[in-house]
């Protein structure tokens, strides 16, 4: 998009976005740890029942944050159509992640975490608040979630 552009509106972009969070695979996950330091790795993903569904082994630095500190933001990597997502993070281990968000992950990923090392866990971000915008020019538009509802 150009910003010589009409902006979208709030209903195009949470199509948009919805859309990304279908084909996309790849996510930035950013979280912190206790005393605040930040981390930042992109993860696969899948967007399954109104939630993102993430995996990384409970053994390194973004494992223990998603599952100590049950939060985190998550954006899309290109830098002209922005998308953060702020939300909050459930743990699952293997045995206990439900079926069908399991099978949606190797579905899209073609892995299966399950099947894997013993320190892998899924983590469900359900959002909480979503913001998109292309250029400076959607910047007063851009919360399209807040409070877990969509603004529209």
């Amino acid at each position: 998009m150009k910003i010589t552009e009409p902006p979208r509106t709030p209903e195009q972009r949470k199509a948009d976005v919805l859309d990304r969070l279908e084909r996309e695979i790849d996510i930035w996950v950013a979280s912190a740890d206790d005393e605040g330091a930040p981390c930042l790795v992109p993860l696969w993903f899948v967007w399954h029942e109104e939630a993102v569904w993430l995996c990384t082994r409970l053994t390194n630095p973004t494992g223990r944050n998603l599952r100590d500190g049950r939060r985190a933001r998550l954006a899309f990597g290109d830098t002209r159509d922005v998308v953060l997502v702020d939300g909050d993070v459930a743990t699952f281990t293997a045995a206990q992640v439900p079926r069908t968000a399991a099978e949606a992950f190797r579905a899209k990923t073609g892995w299966d975490p399950r099947e894997d090392h013993a320190s892998y866990a899924f983590f469900r971000v359900r959002p909480r608040a979503v913001q998109a915008w292309c250029e400076q020019h959607e910047l007063p538009r851009r919360h399209l979630m807040r409070d877990g509802v969509w603004a529209f």
